[in-house]
């Protein structure tokens, strides 16, 4: 219900002709012995969500939701051309975990390695990308299932530091990708920058650093997709506070 509000409240600060809603189901869903927590439902959302893109003008960018809702929004970019897309991801979490590894059996947890190809039936046919196209920004925190197979498939990290912005555009242009998709989950932000997410990650990027580096990846490649996800406000009342921030990576993303 946090992230119905989260994305209720930036929703209510964008131009509604140039959006599009897109409606997901008010069960929890089964797992269907999966290992992931509400597979249907995510199965449905996904089913829905590529239903809008396909009608979406334009450069679609999602927002609302956890991570998981990238899945269809990253494929049907990744798919959209044979030239390949780099993904830059930019969270405080790696995202790569399976239904066998993930502690949690939450998918939000799982979506990059369901977009690598590995996942349930139900939600993964192939990959959509390989794991040189991939550049984990701003990442942080990892379980270790995940830091042994980001290790071992080579995937490009770049933690919070000093020159972020260039690291993050140095690490696209090394995948030699001339489109990209971004994907942004708010606690790649510190803590200190954002109040209205779930799981925050101390240690995090600056609003100006990530909105310079967005604005690097969109010269370096061109823009295909992105996505704004995980606003959950603790109460809808305190959505206010936070939304300058994302209103100004909105605008890093639209210009």
């Amino acid at each position: 219900m946090r992230l119905i509000d989260g994305a209720q409240a930036i929703r209510g600060d964008l131009p509604s002709s140039a959006t599009i809603d897109v409606n997901v189901p008010p069960g929890a869903g089964e797992s269907l012995e999966s290992g992931v927590h509400r597979l249907t439902s995510i199965a449905t959302v996904a089913e829905r969500l590529d239903e809008a893109l396909a009608g979406a003008p334009g450069v679609p960018i999602v927002i609302g939701g956890d991570c998981g809702i990238e899945l269809a929004a990253v494929r049907r970019a990744a798919a959209a051309s044979d030239e390949p897309t780099a993904l830059v991801w930019f969270d405080a979490h790696a995202d790569a975990n399976t239904p066998e590894s993930s502690p949690s059996g939450a998918f939000h947890g799982m979506v990059v390695r369901a977009l690598l190809g590995d996942g349930p039936d139900r939600l993964v046919t192939g990959p959509a990308l390989t794991p040189d196209l991939l550049v984990l920004a701003g990442t942080r925190a990892l379980d270790d299932a995940e830091a042994d197979y980001v290790d071992a498939a080579g995937i490009r990290v770049v933690a919070p530091q000093q020159g972020f912005a260039d690291a993050v555009v140095d690490a696209v242009r090394a995948t030699g990708a001339t489109r990209v998709y971004v994907h942004v989950d708010l606690d790649v932000l510190d803590p200190a920058q954002i109040h209205g997410v779930q799981f925050p990650e101390p240690f995090g990027v600056s609003v100006a650093e990530l909105t310079e580096a967005i604005r690097g990846v969109r010269d370096a490649a061109q823009l295909v997709g992105a996505g704004i996800t995980e606003f959950a406000p603790a109460d809808p009342s305190e959505a206010v506070e936070d939304l300058p921030a994302i209103l100004r990576i909105v605008s890093a993303l639209v210009r």
